[in-house]
């Protein structure tokens, strides 16, 4: 049994003992923290607060439990139902509310959930916001509402529709392309609320043919719902037919978005936010932001066009911080998260959906051929392991220092810039181990400088 306290909000498997998981008496605490740091910071004059949620089996609980607490805390819930992550991070500004929690773990398995919170922009709180909420849930320093001042509770089930028109009216999403490009296109929802908004997107778009796998929002996931090649055996499958021009795969909270060709070769998550960047550049040049564990593409496709590209801290908070820093026009995660500033700061696997298939229909292009324009990368993924008692911060020093004479940077972890590849050391903040992140021009030379870097580090651990 698992819960996770962190800044990007409060994880854990559901059921089992208070304080050891995401349970009703925990639920109650942090979204009474959540509520009184609200409270105190909001700058908008108002007292709504907006609840999400993917389509997890524990979901209905969770929204009775936060929605009550909400109430209980004096705020007006305006729930919006079953909701992708971006769809409730939207209707919070377009609602004028204080705040949002969206109930979804992402692309975690069936038994768990989460509850991520969302400032009045609906953007993921600060690190130190973050950190306040955990202050004042440990401290239980909150106040309940007298009677003649409960919140009340309203439900909205119309923000589907606003963000599919949001994204159709992009000024770069160019529905008449597509619909004359007769696509012809495959998703894979895994059981989640991608399967009831992806349907209604691809038709608005004006897709010819939309074949859906797992778009039943059951919450029982058929697969393991992180968008990973290993996870999508049955839509590789169905692309392998023919059939199809190119396929989207979103996981549970549709933040994330993986592509599949139309020969059943996946794409490479890494690549989506390459693509849309690759497109959006052409039109309107700016600078670009993504991760330190992202593709270096990105870079090469940016300077292609002569802009600036900055790498961030891990995590979509500091993502969201760099680009508003540098003006950056296109940004995100190199798991498949796009963020357009055009829409909102938020990963919006729906935005990445009709800029691609905007780009494609432009390009005349097959799917596969578009991917074989971009400078081929292949990302390795590894862990060290390590005792409890290990100082991880004064391995990555050592590692630091032997690698000084390489581009060393050092704001999460530490990552190794070679003239051809690179190795990024991040430390877990929940377990012993750091995480290692490689990448290379092929598989093998990815894996290998990875694995060298691992050695160094096993030897210091000594």
């Amino acid at each position: 049994m698992t819960l996770i306290k962190s800044i990007s909000g409060i994880r854990g498997t559901i059921g089992g003992q208070a304080g050891d998981t995401l349970n009703p008496l925990d639920i109650v605490k942090f979204t009474s923290a959540y509520a009184t740091l609200i409270r105190k910071t909001t700058k908008v004059n108002s007292n709504k607060i907006v609840v999400g949620r993917d389509a997890r089996l524990s979901g209905e609980m969770v929204k009775n439990v936060v929605c009550g607490t909400l109430m209980g805390m004096g705020f007006d819930v305006v729930n919006i139902g079953l909701a992708s992550t971006p769809t409730t991070e939207l209707a919070v500004t377009m609602e004028g509310a204080c705040g949002g929690i969206i109930l979804t773990a992402s692309h975690n398995p069936r038994q768990w959930n989460a509850l991520k919170l969302l400032n009045e922009k609906g953007e993921f709180l600060n690190k130190e916001e973050g950190n306040e909420v955990l202050r004042i849930a440990e401290a239980e320093e909150f106040e309940y509402a007298d009677v003649d001042h409960l919140g009340s509770y309203r439900e909205d089930n119309s923000y589907d529709q606003k963000h599919i028109d949001l994204v159709k009216n992009l000024k770069l999403v160019d529905v008449e392309a597509i619909k004359n490009a007769h696509f012809k296109v495959a998703i894979d929802t895994v059981n989640s609320v991608g399967g009831i908004i992806l349907p209604k997107l691809l038709e608005q778009l004006g897709v010819e043919k939309v074949t859906g796998l797992y778009t039943e929002a059951t919450g029982d996931f058929q697969h393991n719902p992180e968008p990973l090649e290993k996870n999508l055996q049955d839509i590789k499958a169905l692309m392998q037919k023919g059939e199809h021009d190119i396929a989207f795969v979103v996981d549970p909270d549709v933040d994330r978005l993986a592509l599949f060709c139309e020969d059943g070769t996946m794409y490479g998550e890494e690549y989506t936010l390459v693509t849309v960047a690759d497109y959006i550049l052409q039109n309107t040049p700016g600078n670009t932001v993504s991760n330190l564990s992202s593709t270096r593409a990105l870079r090469d496709v940016t300077r292609k066009y002569g802009c600036e590209y900055n790498a961030s801290a891990v995590g979509e908070v500091n993502v969201v911080t760099l680009m508003k820093e540098t003006n950056a026009v296109i940004g995100g995660e190199g798991n498949g998260g796009v963020i357009y500033p055009e829409a909102h700061y938020g990963r919006d696997a729906l935005v990445g959906i009709a800029l691609i298939l905007t780009y494609l229909a432009k390009k005349g292009m097959k799917t596969s051929e578009l991917r074989a324009t971009y400078p081929p990368y292949f990302i390795a993924k590894n862990r060290i392991d390590l005792t409890p008692d290990t100082d991880v911060d004064a391995l990555l020093a050592k590692v630091k220092e032997m690698y000084k004479n390489e581009e060393i940077n050092d704001i999460d972890g530490v990552k190794i810039d070679f003239a051809d590849k690179w190795v990024h050391l991040r430390k877990s903040n929940t377990e012993p181990i750091i995480r290692v992140y490689s990448e290379a021009a092929t598989m093998e030379a990815a894996d290998q400088i990875g694995k060298e870097i691992m050695d160094v580090v096993y030897k210091f651990a000594k």
